[in-house]
């Protein structure tokens, strides 16, 4: 059986219809999901990530979700060794493994792996966060885009995990970032992927975007928020810091009316929305696809290649 031939993605933007076009190909072939969200690895972190409910979960088997705690590293090289772990286990099993997610960096990662990463120097981080808690991130965010413009362009200042991240390369190696991984992060394909991507127009995306920031505001977006507080988790670690939390601290704070908060949320849902198009329409072979609906007949026939021909 070459299972290479035989994996299949579905990705897009937030709020595309991705979960809800896996669950109703469920109910007719032999599928398992593996998550490919970065956001839904954390535990706690359910109503803000719109991850698959416990009710979805038990009706379709879904793999990395809940795997780390909020203050816990999780990257691209983790999720691709055990994204291809449990893929060997669904195909095992006899049934045909779906990757399913908009972050495409661990999609690339998963088809074609990751080479060694930099080096990491702890006193070089130690210094940086230094620096950041005296000066601010801002400064660091500047000290960035002058040394390495083209890194600066993909990193927003409230991202300071990658910042220092990126400025750590810098100082230890001499290395430019962006020349670095746009020279070695990627190695031949392991899998020749078919992949369905969901590009919905894009009025109707921001329709669905802002109508799922109020579902989440019902279902205890701010509940959940103060429950991780509670649980001692720092707002300004890495997972906190996704937008829709990070806002909700701020409004739990007093800094911002709940108004504000959906608005913010909203608006920023819908800039990360227009981001992960971009990077997806660069960096991805892939079918376009207007609609879940649309996709479904394609992917039906995909998966029942994929079983043919494991016959």
């Amino acid at each position: 059986m070459d299972w290479k031939t035989s994996l299949i993605v579905i990705t897009g933007p937030s709020c595309s219809g991705k979960t809800g076009l896996a669950l109703k190909l469920s109910g007719h072939y032999p599928i398992e999901v593996i998550s490919a969200d970065s956001m839904q690895v954390y535990r706690y972190m359910d109503i803000a990530t719109a991850k698959p409910t416990l009710e979805e979960q038990g009706i379709l088997p879904h793999h990395l979700i809940d795997v780390v705690n909020p203050d816990e590293e999780f990257n691209a090289g983790m999720f691709e060794k055990r994204a291809r772990e449990e893929i060997s286990r669904v195909v095992i099993r006899g049934n045909v493994p779906l990757v399913v997610g908009g972050t495409g960096l661990y999609i690339k990662a998963l088809i074609y792996g990751l080479v060694a990463a930099p080096p990491k120097s702890p006193q070089i981080r130690t210094g940086l966060n230094l620096v950041a808690r005296k000066r601010g991130g801002t400064f660091l965010k500047k000290w960035l885009d002058k040394l390495d413009p083209d890194s600066g362009q993909t990193i927003q200042t409230q991202d300071m995990a990658r910042i220092i991240r990126y400025l750590e390369i810098i100082l230890l190696t001499g290395t430019r970032p962006s020349s670095f991984f746009s020279r070695h992060r990627f190695r031949i394909p392991r899998f020749s992927a078919r992949i369905a991507c969901l590009l919905p127009r894009r009025t109707d995306l921001y329709r669905d975007i802002d109508a799922r920031v109020l579902r989440m505001m019902d279902l205890g977006l701010m509940e959940e928020t103060s429950r991780l507080l509670s649980r001692g988790y720092d707002p300004k670690l890495k997972s906190m810091q996704a937008f829709a939390y990070r806002h909700a601290v701020n409004c739990l704070e007093g800094t911002l009316s709940l108004e504000q908060t959906i608005s913010l949320i909203q608006r920023d849902t819908r800039h990360y929305a227009k981001r992960q198009i971009t990077w997806l329409r660069a960096n991805t072979p892939h079918q376009l696809f207007d609609s879940a609906r649309s996709a479904e007949e394609t992917l039906s026939r995909w998966i029942e290649s994929s079983l043919d021909r494991s016959k």
